[in-house]
């Protein structure tokens, strides 16, 4: 069960409206979720909606009318559940508070069976409202979020980032003791408001300053009193996600105290050191590559030019494939990339991609460049080979959609991989990063980041998750 989202919450001291204030970071935070969002101001019901923020007229007539000084908000896409309004955030538990989660909860069987122990739990209850629903059991004995979320954190296995609106008017925000997903903290001088975001961009959207990350195993408690935390959780080894360095993540964000862009440009570098290929262009795959093909071009010194454009004029030219959640629709963004083929046509072409999961976007872009006249294509991967589910918030929750899993099994060796993706691609040469180059990049020891989905070490859970189906994943 999973959610690769965004969240966001704000609390205006100055008692200033903050609904407009979490449609713009929401807005700023699209790219993390293109299926639905939502958001709940305090003194009003939750307003959600299936789709990318504020696309009609009655969404902004709606939220005008939703005037409070905290609230909360969500974008999503899902790994699990149907897209389907009523599976959007923030959700209500009770008349108690609302909750929007990042994250996975890899042991929702058990959870459940804690959860049933004292109420009775529907079966299509999502991760996320089973969570609220449990959180909501520890506290009405506890009556104390700090003594609440140290309980529920020893119940919980997975990921989280979350932001809670109580119904005392109080903001919360948690991050899980590994630190899997980002959760930073913002200042906003003119109107003393704290906001909680994903991501530090949608800070910068608001005008705010970032403060500081959310720590892993952190409550942070923002009412009437002030700003107040507390560690739920202490844990010496975290584990970061690095697909939030290569893809996820704006390239204007920091996390965990590094800026996603020149990490990534970092990483292009690293890629040119391992791989010294002949080439007459670099050109990254729109958008998320665009930084490392700089860094690549750099390293190389073989000349960066943009050989490949999303059509920007159609509706939706912006949306990312790897987050929709149906095939067809992955397929139909990608095919609204083409070629310029004034700087393709005859070359020796050095594609910079952030990852290649199921191939389907990889296919797509060698046919358009091949059609566009490129005489030799080779392509580089920031991320190294994806060769095991992921079950802390990503989109590939099966081996066998897995393009590494189906040309190359259980087999490891970097330069087996390369070769048999390359002649599923079709293409020339694929040259994958490895675990050391991406660790460079980034700027982390690799002991600090999750990496089960490279290795199949899983270690970073408490237990070994229950390997299921897409389709388990999505009814």
């Amino acid at each position: 069960m999973k959610e690769m989202c965004g969240v966001i919450g704000a609390y205006s001291f100055d008692e200033v409206d903050v609904s407009q204030y979490l449609v713009r970071g929401l807005e700023s935070l699209q790219h993390r979720g293109q299926e639905s969002w939502g958001i709940a101001v305090f003194g009003h019901d939750v307003y959600k909606k299936l789709g990318l923020v504020v696309e009609s007229p009655e969404d902004a007539n709606i939220i005008d009318g939703m005037s409070g000084n905290v609230g909360i908000g969500h974008v999503r896409y899902s790994t699990k559940g149907r897209t389907a309004v009523e599976n959007a955030h923030p959700i209500k538990i009770g008349n108690f508070f609302f909750i929007a989660h990042n994250g996975t909860i890899a042991n929702v069987d058990e959870l459940t069976s804690k959860a049933s122990m004292e109420s009775s739990i529907p079966s299509s209850v999502t991760d996320t409202e089973l969570v609220g629903i449990r959180l909501k059991q520890i506290y009405n004995q506890h009556k104390d979020w700090q003594s609440s979320f140290e309980i529920l954190s020893e119940e919980l296995n997975g990921s989280y980032s979350m932001v809670v609106l109580t119904e005392e008017r109080e903001l919360l925000a948690v991050r899980d003791e590994r630190g899997f997903r980002p959760l930073c903290m913002g200042y906003q001088e003119e109107t003393k408001t704290y906001f909680i975001a994903s991501e530090s961009c949608a800070l910068d959207s608001l005008g705010a300053r970032l403060i500081r990350d959310v720590k892993p195993g952190e409550l942070v408690k923002i009412d009437k009193s002030g700003i107040s935390t507390h560690m739920f959780c202490n844990e010496e080894k975290h584990a970061y996600c690095p697909f939030e360095y290569t893809y996820f993540s704006n390239p204007s964000s920091y996390l965990n105290g590094i800026s996603v862009y020149l990490a990534r440009k970092r990483i292009g570098a690293e890629l040119a050191k391992k791989y010294p290929i002949e080439g007459d262009v670099v050109i990254p795959v729109p958008d998320s590559a665009r930084p490392a093909a700089y860094g690549f071009s750099m390293e190389s010194k073989i000349p960066f030019e943009e050989g490949l454009m999303k059509d920007r004029y159609r509706k939706r030219g912006s949306l990312r494939s790897f987050i929709e959640p149906l095939q067809k629709r992955r397929e139909d963004i990608v095919k609204k990339v083409g070629a310029v083929r004034a700087i393709v046509d005859g070359k020796n072409v050095i594609v910079v991609d952030d990852s290649i999961v199921r191939g389907t976007s990889s296919l797509i872009i060698a046919d358009i460049l091949k059609k566009a006249g490129a005489r030799k294509i080779s392509f580089v991967i920031t991320f190294p080979p994806i060769r095991y589910p992921c079950y802390a918030g990503i989109d590939f929750p099966t081996k066998e959609e897995l393009i590494t899993y189906r040309f190359c099994k259980d087999k490891s060796d970097l330069s087996h991989i390369n070769e048999m993706v390359a002649f599923a691609l079709n293409v020339d040469f694929v040259g994958y990063n490895d675990i050391g180059g991406l660790s460079r990049g980034i700027g982390l020891p690799s002991s600090e980041l999750c990496l089960s989905c490279t290795t199949g070490d899983y270690s970073c859970l408490k237990c070994i998750p229950k390997f299921r189906s897409r389709e388990e994943m999505k009814d």
